[in-house]
């Protein structure tokens, strides 16, 4: 696939619009981990190769269980998530395909039961965030596979 054009030498602001909202994230008590399974589910989800990478790549680097990357499209078959990370997976299922499902209450009230206020609100700048993050790889088709986690970084296959 053949990159359209690179959206962050273009409007070099959108990178630091779009980082803002991951620093309000970031800053909430919300568990990295439930964070790296909610972006890799919403990237799935869009078909963002160039997320899923990372995702997984960052996820990999601060200890998340390679059994578990593979099972977080199948979260609900798969018995290794805990009722906090299901509820999350769930609102980011429903937000991200938000035309189909209308965030429903079911879910709402499942996902506000694992999650007090202020975490519900950083949950959803998380998937809104994610969301955005695939629109701007998918539309202007970013290469996938070079990326390197800066959180730990892997090595390179053939080395």
């Amino acid at each position: 696939m053949t990159a359209r054009l690179d959206y962050r030498t273009e409007l070099p602001d959108v990178i630091e619009a779009m980082r803002g909202l991951e620093k309000v994230v970031e800053s909430s008590a919300l568990e990295p981990l439930l964070l790296e399974i909610v972006k890799l589910r919403a990237s799935q989800i869009n078909g963002c190769a160039y997320c899923v990478d990372m995702h997984t790549k960052d996820a990999r680097a601060i200890g998340e269980d390679e059994q578990r990357l593979y099972l977080v499209p199948v979260w609900r078959e798969a018995p290794f998530f805990t009722p906090r990370e299901r509820a999350a997976l769930a609102w980011t299922e429903a937000l991200t395909l938000l035309p189909e499902t209308g965030a429903p209450d079911d879910v709402y009230e499942a996902m506000a039961r694992e999650f007090d206020p202020a975490e519900q609100v950083a949950l959803t700048l998380a998937i809104v965030a994610i969301n955005g993050w695939n629109r701007f790889s998918v539309g202007f088709r970013r290469p996938v596979g070079s990326y390197v986690s800066d959180r730990h970084p892997e090595p390179r296959a053939g080395r």
